[in-house]
């Protein structure tokens, strides 16, 4: 029988030691008759000595047996006594083997070098070789910096949300928005998060920007389908966002001068070869050209916004290490003696890594988010200051057991406490109220769950586990109920400590992938998600005022369960991959407000809402070339995302506001040589679902407009094609430099933002349509500098 190199007894959390019996009971570990033993270590970049993230470890005399370094560069796979050749490879980098005598457990780092060559990937959305046949995961895009560097953005900020919103399943918000839909969830069903932060609002500038620094950010990964066990609380999709850890060989600046931001980043060693950091930070100077108009109404306004990264990291040992990383970010908007508001995040991670021995890998983390906003108006008569915000603490512990060649366990527990402050309003004007409050909200998110990759045999791989998800709320606060009509039916206080409510779910997930060869593979995935904090809003997409809300008494977690299947396909030696997944959702619980609803500052907002069920189906096409000196993607995606509530529509289904039927993007960037590269991007998409009136009515000589059907209109279609640029200087041995160049809505298509009505000032009898367009043709520069 396989002796395992970790006892039990070392587990003292009960929860844990049982999940942890329970599977290895289930999967059957069988016995061996030749003895195998372990190599394990960690992947780093040789340049920085940071650790890198997928990279690929095989034994090349076995071709199934092989592994991929986790989420913090750690790899171990198990082989039987004897010699063999590692082969370790890595997108973007020089793949190296190493010779091993594998006649005990063998602790071995891995070093890899970048490529330079024009051959080399520079746009890969899944590992490398044929992994993406291979691997059970469904729905899964990894993206690398160098590919969202060269996607051509809005004014030249490269964009790691926007770049996302290119792939096939996603869908932007709108026209300029960092707001994104994956697979028919609403905006606020993405879980995304930043070395393990959640953050709330991932948007600067109402969502023409996002909140993440490129230059501070090593790694992302996209799940939006067939979701890991380890991920909860969302129901669409996880956009896991790692910052870099710095260089830990030498000190090096760089950073970029465009034209309505600049952005710096220092990073070095804090004692070369075991501790670095990593301090990044970014600046937008609209607020400059304001204060230069001779506009007065315009001149002393602000707009602008600020972020700051940090993140630093110290190896004790080749067991141990401690990661300690923080982002803060601010908004500054406002009309000069009329208005003002502000919103930010604030994150913080505390984490600590532990390698108990070659087979067993633990993560501990201690995260902090922040997120608020504040409004105020200067206005005689009408002054006031509202405040919002959301504060969570969380601390998660999560391992890695690698029993052997064929069997990956991850398993741990999560605690996330809450504490939701809705809004409050306070006015310096006498004649009316001075401070109205909307009761805080309390409540603990609990979670544990264990996950196991199974390679079965050569063809079949299995990704199988379930998280067991709660959530407690608890006082104090009044807490009313309400009927289908909003009416109280009851109400009660609760003290500080009491539980509210409580709910628990049992979220099971699956993928398989068989393989009909090396280059062929079919997959199928299931997975259930739970969701317990919403967004109650009646706008198409993120703003800084939207209203957070907790499950309780009344709004029941949100659920959602999701199957899909897929065709996997790499020809031409994986230069080109295609795939193309069709999946089905079934949503319930899910929350709209009742017509006419007063969402802002009310205390009795749950009256407001109602619930329902939805769905949401379409299928997915992907191609995407690797190699060469052209590359790039073509995606198209045929969907339909309907919801259905018996207070709306007549309790029919209607389209939900992020329905689109078609949605295509291409992707396209040629290395003309090494000093000039050349992109392109174009997007076509059916035009937002809206409520348009149907008819109009006059009281007291103010027009009032009558609507029926909830989203039974379309928007136009929106189409856009961007081109970029990007110049590298002359080599240099201190200092590289380059100008990247960009023109976004190039043939000045108007794509609408908003549509409203109005009487016609030449017939006021008839009622004309306003569009409204945020961008046309807008160019860019940025000169980008490293030292």
């Amino acid at each position: 029988m396989l002796k395992l190199n970790y006892p039990l007894a070392h587990i003292n959390n009960p929860l844990l030691k049982t999940f942890f019996c329970l599977l290895l009971i289930f999967i059957g570990i069988p016995s061996f008759a030749q003895k195998k033993f372990t190599i394990s270590g960690n992947i780093k970049d040789a340049a920085t000595g940071e650790v890198l993230i997928g990279a690929t470890v095989r034994i090349k005399e076995l071709s199934q047996n092989g592994a991929a370094s986790n989420n913090y560069g750690f790899y171990s796979l198990s082989a039987p006594e004897g010699d063999y050749t590692l082969l370790i490879s890595y997108v973007g980098y020089v793949t190296v083997s190493r010779q091993v005598s594998l006649h005990k457990n063998v602790a071995l780092d891995i070093i890899l070098n970048a490529r330079n060559d024009l051959t080399e990937v520079v746009v890969s959305a899944k590992g490398h070789n044929n992994d993406n046949v291979t691997s059970p995961e469904m729905g899964v895009e990894k993206l690398n910096m160098s590919q969202i560097n060269n996607v051509p953005v809005l004014l030249g900020e490269r964009d790691i949300l926007k770049t996302i919103s290119l792939l096939p399943g996603v869908k932007a918000a709108s026209e300029g928005n960092t707001g994104f839909y994956v697979r028919g969830g609403a905006s606020d069903q993405n879980l995304i998060l930043l070395d393990e932060a959640i953050v709330y609002n991932a948007s600067h500038l109402f969502g023409f920007f996002s909140t993440f620094n490129s230059d501070a950010i090593k790694d992302v990964s996209l799940y939006k389908g067939g979701m890991p066990a380890q991920y909860g609380g969302r129901l669409s999709s996880v956009l896991d966002i790692k910052m870099d850890e710095g260089n830990n060989k030498e000190y090096v600046v760089e950073g970029g001068i465009g034209l309505i931001s600049s952005r710096i980043k220092l990073e070095g060693p804090i004692v070369k070869d075991k501790g670095s950091f990593m301090i990044s930070a970014r600046r937008t100077y609209i607020d400059a050209f304001l204060k230069a108009s001779s506009d007065s109404t315009v001149k002393g306004s602000k707009l602008y916004f600020y972020d700051l990264n940090a993140k630093a990291n110290y190896h004790f040992d080749d067991k141990n290490a401690i990661y300690l990383s923080g982002y803060f970010g601010k908004d500054v908007l406002g009309l000069r003696n009329t208005f003002g508001t502000n919103w930010g995040n604030a994150t913080g991670t505390l984490r600590f890594n532990h390698v108990f021995n070659s087979k067993l890998f633990s993560n501990t983390s201690l995260v902090y988010s922040n997120y608020n906003y504040t409004i105020q108006s200067f206005l005689p008569g009408n002054d006031f200051r509202a405040v919002s915000k959301i504060t969570d603490i969380d601390l998660k512990e999560d391992l890695q057991y690698y029993i052997n060649s064929n069997h990956t366990l991850r398993f741990g527990i999560d605690a996330l406490h809450h504490n939701l402050a809705p809004g409050s309003l306070t006015s310096n004007d006498s004649s009316s109220f001075n401070t109205k409050v909307i009761q805080r909200r309390y409540g603990l998110e609990t979670a544990a769950y264990v996950s196991d990759e199974w390679h079965v045999n050569d063809k079949l791989t299995l990704l199988y586990g379930a998280r067991l998800s709660g959530i407690f709320i608890f006082g104090p606060g009044t807490f009313s109920t309400y009927n289908a009509d909003g009416n109280t039916l009851s109400s009660k206080t609760y003290q500080s400590g009491d539980v509210v409510k409580s709910y628990f779910y049992l979220e099971p997930r699956l993928s398989a992938s068989y393989s009909l060869n090396d280059q062929t593979s079919l997959k199928a995935s299931y997975n259930r998600n739970t969701q317990n904090i919403h967004i109650l809003s009646n706008s198409n997409s993120s703003t800084p005022t939207d209203l957070y809300a907790m499950s309780s008494n009344n709004i029941k977690p949100e659920i959602a369960d999701q199957v899909s299947t897929g065709y996997f396909r790499n020809f031409d030696e994986n230069i080109f991959e295609f795939s193309t997944e069709v999946y089905y959702k079934w949503l319930q619980n899910q929350i709209d407000y009742k017509d006419g609803a007063q969402l802002i500052l009310n205390q009795d907002v749950e009256s407001q809402l109602v619930y329902g069920t939805g769905r949401a189906y379409g299928i997915e096409f992907y191609l995407k070339k690797k190699y060469g000196r052209f590359n790039g993607w073509l995606g198209y995606t045929l969907s339909r995302t309907e919801r259905k509530f018996d207070a709306i529509n007549n309790g029919n289904y209607f389209p939900a506001t992020q329905d689109r039927t078609h949605d295509i993007s291409a992707v396209g960037i040629y290395q003309l040589n090494k000093r000039w590269s050349f992109s392109s991007t174009f997007v076509y998409g059916t035009g937002n679902a809206v409520t348009y009136p149907n008819g109009k009515y006059a009281i007291g000589g103010v027009t009032t407009y009558y609507y029926s059907q909830r989203n039974a209109n379309r928007e136009p279609s929106n189409n856009r094609l961007d081109i970029g640029a990007t110049f590298e200087g002359k080599p240099h041995k201190k200092y590289h430099s380059s100008w990247t160049f960009g023109i976004y809505n190039i043939y000045n298509h108007r794509n609408p933002y908003a549509i409203t009505f109005r009487d016609s000032k030449t017939n006021p009898g008839t009622t004309e349509a306003v569009e409204t367009s945020l961008f046309g043709r807008v160019p860019s520069v940025t000169w980008n500098f490293k030292f």
